[in-house]
């Protein structure tokens, strides 16, 4: 089957970078490598009792303590079917691709609120990698990269980047405009403004965007482990390659348990955002309307 002049471009696009840059992409590839391994090494030394008390206790401080119960009967769960290897791997590439999303992400989200032009462009290109399917990127990534977890979180961060990017302009844009008006009045700068108004009252969107690119991070464990990610991926995709029933429902398992934990955790620091924000942005009319008055 023959391409179209769309194929043929894009064909032609990666086989130019691969040709012309292919040092570069292998010191990149390294250099993301070992940060990865290093994440994962860093994990897996950490003992599986003393991970269950931390994140019972991390659980118990955010959530409660059903939240903690909860925690502690999920990660036995993991560990009593012999997968807790495979989590920690998973959890090493997801939080690797959210890092790495959020510091693309979040400055591009502050740089679209502020300037109409790049939001026209980020909205764009987000609704192109939002609607892309998964498998697409892998080729490109493999090509460049070649095989294992750095084209695995590479592809992860290209899929799972958007909702923060959107989530961080929508937050910042629906900022109060009385409260920025108190700031200029003060003599706020611009910067003075970002990050001491509008960042602190954007922060439950900013977080929810966070929740959701951790959501959609997991979500690409088992397409990422046809590249050699590892983790519980490659165990459902044994399951399926051997249509083993039992092996597939374990590796789900393992997901979505994963999968609840850090939604429930990053969900709470979103929340706690919120009320801060109402508490804090309660009296902030009369010291609008006083600034104006003096004005």
């Amino acid at each position: 089957m023959n391409s179209s002049i769309f194929g043929r471009f894009a064909e032609d696009a990666v086989n130019f970078l691969f040709s012309h840059f292919r040092g570069g992409f292998d010191a990149f590839s390294a250099a993301l490598g070992a940060v990865i391994k290093l994440l994962e090494d860093g994990l897996g030394a950490v003992p599986f009792i003393a991970m269950l008390a931390i994140l019972m206790a991390l659980a118990l401080w955010r959530k409660g303590v059903g939240f903690a119960v909860f925690v502690g009967a999920a990660l036995y769960v993991i560990n009593y079917m012999g997968l807790w290897t495979q989590t920690v791997s998973t959890l090493a590439l997801v939080v690797a691709a959210t890092f790495f999303s959020l510091v693309i992400g979040v400055p591009l989200g502050i740089w679209g609120a502020r300037n109409r032009r790049v939001e026209v462009v980020l909205r764009s290109l987000l609704d192109f990698m939002q609607t892309m399917p998964a498998f697409v990127y892998l080729i490109p990534a493999v090509i460049l990269f070649g095989l294992g977890r750095v084209p695995a979180v590479i592809a992860t961060i290209v899929f799972a980047m958007p909702p923060v990017v959107r989530l961080t302009t929508l937050g910042i844009r629906q900022v109060r405009e009385e409260l920025l008006e108190a700031g200029r009045s003060f003599g706020s700068t611009d910067a003075q403004l970002l990050w001491k108004i509008q960042l602190p009252n954007a922060l439950p969107s900013i977080m929810a965007g966070v929740n959701q690119t951790i959501m959609m991070a997991l979500s690409m464990v088992v397409v990422a482990s046809m590249i050699g990610a590892g983790g519980l991926g490659e165990y459902v995709l044994s399951g399926i390659q051997r249509l083993d029933i039992g092996i597939g429902f374990e590796g789900g398992l393992g997901v979505v348990l994963l999968a609840i934990i850090l939604d429930r955790l990053t969900e709470s620091f979103g929340v706690k955002a919120k009320k801060k924000k109402k508490v804090i942005s309660t009296p902030a009319k009369p010291a609008a309307a006083q600034a104006n008055a003096q004005t």
